[in-house]
């Protein structure tokens, strides 16, 4: 049971790279999150309608879906799961400088402090 895309049976390839992009990942951030190369996601994207099995568990947790949905043989459900990105990207922000920390935080305060003024007039 494949998913419908335009009309269409949308293949693994397709559905890995439209899951990819919808996570917000790029090639080389979904390989170095489940430790491949660049260029064997592009070759899973492009090239085969062969899913890689030995991947699919990390591929299917590092895109918050189940193994089933990138598949494409049960419906899109997706997993909770803490963001590894954003988790990396605050282990970087604890490394830097006092200052720079400090910079970081506030731009973060004034984003969180604009959506949830967003949250109460909607």
């Amino acid at each position: 049971m494949l998913k419908r895309r335009n009309g269409q049976d949308e293949g693994f390839g397709a559905r890995l790279s439209r899951l990819r992009k919808q996570a917000g990942y790029t090639q080389q951030e979904i390989a170095q999150e489940i430790g491949v190369s660049r260029r064997m996601i592009a070759y899973y994207e492009g090239e085969t309608e062969r899913p890689p099995t030995t991947l699919l568990p990390a591929l299917a947790e590092a895109l918050g879906v189940t193994t089933d949905a990138l598949l494409g043989v049960s419906a899109l459900k997706k997993v909770a799961k803490p963001d590894r990105r954003l988790q990396r990207r605050m282990q970087q922000i604890e490394k830097m400088n006092p200052r720079e920390k400090r910079q970081v935080l506030q731009i973060l305060d004034a984003f969180i402090e604009r959506e949830q003024l967003r949250a109460t007039k909607g």
